[in-house]
């Protein structure tokens, strides 16, 4: 495994992002305790905190109602992810123009590989990129930045100063600089894996460096803890690349959309978006899995096989059947959120003819296959709400187009 001789990896992360654009885009909003919710509702939860509520305990899954207990001035914004992903793209020609973006992790956040040359004028690099940001976006969305040997450890010298900040982690520095961290501080150790690490007898950052690769890719039961703990030791480790195997979306109901037929509705909209998605990325789907969460934190789910297919009219007949499935088996009280998945991909020419297939219904799946087609671009060129199979309204704005990790929704989302 090759071990970099500079470094080759710029990590940079926007500091609050969502609640600093909102401050950023309104002057009124800088200075003061901002959160931003995923819908208007007393009943959901914070999104995004800016750093002014950050000191009030206030942060992302924080309740609204706990929120405004303990600052009583906060600002609650309705989460914009049209506006957001538009400040995105102008950000990411913005970093374009200082460095090449090797990979856009999320919305906030990028990575860049640096030339030797570049790894030299670290400091330099860093002013410069800065400085565009606050010249083409503004001086309130900020960033923290981090160079190091590889991608892992570039991300955590990023989080290392926060807000606005720059950390350059070298060789040399390790593992010395890690030491002052905890385990949760690290990407990638969420509250079960540091438990599994502590069966293990790893309960802090010395433990996890002094792991051997192969008892790490036990604990991790994958070939992920290998790459880990190899990439906490400087060594260059690329991530494979991610093979798509589901489009799905999910969202949190408030009280007055928790009813059985306001919550087929909902997920009737978030099944015609999942479908839009499929079809633009050039799939067909044989499944769909359609997930209820109830206030006990418990979720019940069903799922519904059909031939491969790309169109609305098969995936709303496949809701339906698995919806009026759950009325009948009483599970449908209590709901909190609902999630439907269209899975078990295959390319879009990939479809193989089924040996009871007639003619008839190929035509008819052909039919529908154009409709769908037709909405799409009707959407596209007169907006969102211009033609649906359906009623077009949901709980809140924005119905599958929740900007998620690792996805970022495209201008053909809203």
């Amino acid at each position: 495994m090759r071990k970099p001789t500079h470094p080759e990896k710029l990590y940079l992360d926007f500091d609050s992002f969502f609640a600093s654009a909102e401050q950023q885009l309104n002057p009124a909003l800088q200075g003061r305790a901002v959160a931003v919710v995923p819908l208007d509702s007393p009943h959901t939860s914070v999104i995004a905190a800016s750093r002014q509520a950050k000191p009030f305990g206030i942060k992302t899954g924080t309740s609204v109602r706990e929120a405004r207990e303990k600052c009583p001035d906060i600002v609650f914004i309705e989460a914009r992810p049209d506006i957001y992903v538009k400040l995105h793209n102008r950000i990411l020609e913005t970093i374009e123009r200082c460095v090449p973006i090797a990979s856009v992790r999320s919305i906030d956040e990028v990575s860049c590989s640096l030339l030797a040359s570049e790894a030299r004028e670290a400091e330099a690099l860093v002013a410069r990129i800065k400085r565009a940001l606050r010249d083409e976006i503004g001086p309130i969305l900020t960033c923290s930045i981090g160079i190091s040997v590889n991608e892992l450890l570039a991300k955590i010298a990023a989080e290392m100063d926060k807000p606005d900040g720059f950390v350059l982690l070298d060789h040399a520095d390790l593992p010395g600089r890690l030491f002052d961290l905890e385990l949760r501080d690290l990407p990638g150790i969420s509250k079960g894996m540091e438990a599994r690490l502590g069966e293990a007898g790893v309960t802090d950052i010395k433990g996890l460096w002094d792991l051997a690769p192969k008892h790490a890719r036990a604990i991790w039961n994958s070939v992920e803890g290998e790459r880990f703990v190899s990439a906490l030791h400087g060594y260059a480790v690329e991530k494979p690349e991610t093979v798509k195997r589901m489009f799905g979306h999910g969202r949190n109901l408030p009280p007055d959309w928790r009813a059985p037929e306001k919550v087929l509705q909902c997920a009737r909209l978030l099944t015609l978006s999942a479908a839009r998605r499929l079809r633009r990325s050039h799939f067909r789907a044989g499944a769909m899995s359609y997930t209820i969460g109830v206030r006990r934190d418990s979720r019940v789910t069903l799922e519904g096989q059909f031939r491969p297919a790309r169109d609305d009219h098969t995936f709303l007949n496949c809701l339906n059947e698995l919806h009026g499935k759950l009325l009948k088996s009483g599970e449908m009280r209590n709901i909190s959120n609902v999630t439907v998945v269209l899975h078990d991909l295959s390319g879009e020419e990939e479809a193989s003819r089924d040996l009871f297939d007639t003619g008839a219904s190929m035509k008819q799946r052909g039919q529908w296959e154009r409709v769908s087609d037709m909405l799409d671009k009707v959407r596209v060129r007169h907006g969102s709400k211009a033609l649906n199979l359906g009623p077009v309204n949901g709980p809140g704005n924005y119905i599958g187009s929740k900007i998620a990790f690792g996805r970022i929704p495209e201008a053909e989302d809203f």
